[in-house]
C-alpha cells in the first residue's frame, strides 16, 4: 500500500481500495464519492445515487452483477461545492499529500 493511501485512511471516512483511497460525503441533497489515486496523483469526484435499504438487500441477494452496482457518474471539479473541495485538500494535507493535487485536471 502506498504511504499516501495509508495516511489518508487515517483521516475520517477514508478507506483504501488498492492503489486508491475513497471517501463518501452527503451534502446539499447530493452524495459524492471522492477518490485519490496515488500512482496518478489525481483526485476524482463522482456523484453516487442513494441506495434504499431494501434495494441494497435485494442486490446483495442477486446473482446479477449489475444489480449490485448503483450508477455513479463523474462530476467536473467546478461543479463540486467549495466546502467539499476544501475538505479534501485539508485531508490530503493532513496525510502529507500535496493538497494542490486536488486541483489537477484529468
Amino acid at each position: 500500500m502506498h504511504d499516501s493511501i495509508a495516511a489518508l485512511v487515517g483521516q475520517e471516512g477514508w478507506r483504501a481500495e488498492g492503489d486508491a483511497a475513497r471517501v463518501h460525503y452527503d451534502g446539499g441533497g447530493n452524495r459524492y464519492a471522492v477518490e485519490f489515486y496515488a500512482d496518478a496523483e489525481r483526485v476524482l469526484y463522482w456523484t453516487v445515487p442513494p441506495v434504499e435499504p431494501d434495494a441494497a438487500a435485494d442486490a446483495a441477494d442477486s446473482t446479477d452483477p449489475a444489480a449490485s452496482a448503483a450508477t455513479a457518474a463523474p462530476v467536473p471539479r467546478e461543479q463540486i461545492p467549495d466546502p467539499l473541495r476544501r475538505r479534501i485538500r485539508e485531508d490530503l494535507d493532513a496525510a502529507g499529500v500535496d493538497p494542490d493535487l486536488e486541483r489537477r485536471e484529468i
